[in-house]
């Protein structure tokens, strides 16, 4: 190929949808493509890939090329796509996938098959070793869904679609968003591409990094949540809000340090919520990102989804800090704040109430005469007993907590305890992993 065939054919390339995306996403004049003229069949190769820079951060990135067969998936572009896998398994660099394909080249049959294979493959070993992010900026059908999903993040631009059915079945953003899928909906394309860098600045480029540190921002101040008290200001990444409206996940900079906050919201634990945590908090483990609990809740809504949390709490090793904000009934006390969670520390404000059993239940058993009150006291009974009986003051005083703190001193606390915690180190048994 001759020099001016050459730069025709990157000027050719350079034109299309996807090369505009991967070189958005990546800081100006950073990008540095890999097989840039691999062909498949008679045209180049259905997608863009290679390295650059976002904020100064090493990253691998490849995007679907729509502008070639649709951006259809081929033994040539899972090629390419398995080449940026392992050299993001080599270098310890965080991948990220922008997809837009309208499924498989067919014509390749079990070589599309094999293709395919080798490139959920990649991924799955690249897991836990450095975090992969997808953004869905088009179609994603079948198998390409299977891929994408595979990532720790999912971004989706609203006019996307992503579906494991071919057909398109509830393939759309709000779907998705809904059942736990899309970590984070965007508004356009755009946006997604800014989310995605955005989301980068926050994750360590593998599991032997720390994140990356930012300068210490004041928190937004009395604004009525206890993360925005405790975050940096403007620093709080939201994560699922769609999925689970009772346990909230994000992560957040405290004193410019990366944390993941989980921030149960009063009411009993629903199965997504635990989903939701669960999955949060085994992320966070996996890359030592220390993991900060708001606990405010009576309960599980069932045993299983209970087992979730518990087990992603009791096998994290990574820094984990409770603070008891309401309640802390029984297994959630155990498995979000207690001996089942194994935190480094657990505060408790002063309003909190940690019990055995919710306290109506507590106060009959323990003050049967206290209750002895017509129906309509009952209620008020139980508060007195609590407040007397299930205070943070008397879990305190048992050391089942490490300090009663006001609700101002939050911010102050955790920071000293993350300052001290930094060095943590535990040695666990030697096994692949739980089969919880």
């Amino acid at each position: 190929m001759s020099i001016e065939n050459v730069t025709q054919a990157k000027a050719v390339i350079s034109a299309t949808e996807a090369y505009k995306t991967i070189t958005a996403f990546f800081d100006e004049n950073s990008f540095v493509s890999v097989d840039t003229l691999a062909k498949s069949k008679d045209t180049y190769a259905e997608v863009v890939a290679g390295f650059g820079t976002v904020e100064g951060l090493p990253v691998y990135a490849f995007a679907q090329n729509s502008d070639f067969c649709g951006g259809a998936m081929s033994k040539a572009q899972a090629a390419k796509i398995k080449k940026i896998y392992d050299l993001a398994l080599k270098t310890g660099c965080p991948v990220v996938a922008f997809y837009n394909s309208k499924g498989g080249r067919i014509d390749e049959s079990n070589a599309l098959l094999a293709g395919y294979g080798d490139v959920l493959n990649a991924a799955s070993k690249l897991s836990g070793v450095v975090p992969q992010i997808s953004v869905i900026l088009g179609p994603c059908m079948g198998t390409g869904a299977l891929n994408a999903v595979s990532a720790d993040f999912v971004i989706m631009s609203k006019e996307a679609e992503l579906s494991l059915d071919t057909m398109g079945t509830n393939a759309s953003a709000e779907y998705n968003a809904e059942k736990g899928v899309a970590s984070v909906v965007a508004e356009n394309a755009d946006e997604a591409i800014e989310k995605a860098k955005e989301l980068v600045c926050y994750l360590p480029s593998n599991n032997l990094n720390i994140a990356p540190e930012a300068v210490a921002e004041e928190a937004e101040g009395d604004c009525g949540c206890i993360v925005h008290k405790v975050a940096d200001a403007g620093s709080i990444f939201k994560l699922s809000k769609e999925f689970g409206k009772v346990g909230k996940t994000a992560l957040i900079r405290v004193g410019g340090q990366v944390v993941g906050a989980v921030n149960t919201k009063g009411d009993t634990l629903k199965s997504e919520d635990c989903l939701k945590i669960s999955k949060f908090v085994r992320f966070c483990d996996a890359f030592s990102i220390p993991v900060l609990t708001f606990v405010d809740t009576p309960g599980f809504e069932d045993i299983k989804s209970a087992l979730k949390v518990t087990s992603a709490y009791a096998e994290a090793t990574t820094v984990k800090i409770s603070v008891v904000t309401g309640k802390a009934i029984g297994s959630t006390y155990i498995a979000l704040a207690g001996t089942g969670a194994n935190t480094d520390v657990t505060y408790a404000l002063p309003e909190a109430v940690i019990s055995p059993v919710n306290p109506e239940a507590a106060a009959l058993i323990m003050a049967p005469e206290q209750m002895n009150v017509p129906v309509s006291e009952q209620a008020q009974a139980a508060k007195a007993f609590a407040e007397a009986n299930l205070s943070a003051e008397n879990a305190a005083n048992c050391s089942y907590v490490d300090d009663v703190i006001l609700a101002e001193e939050v911010r102050s606390s955790v920071v000293n305890a993350l300052d001290m915690l930094m060095g943590k180190r535990v040695s666990t048994l030697a096994k692949k992993h739980s089969t919880i």
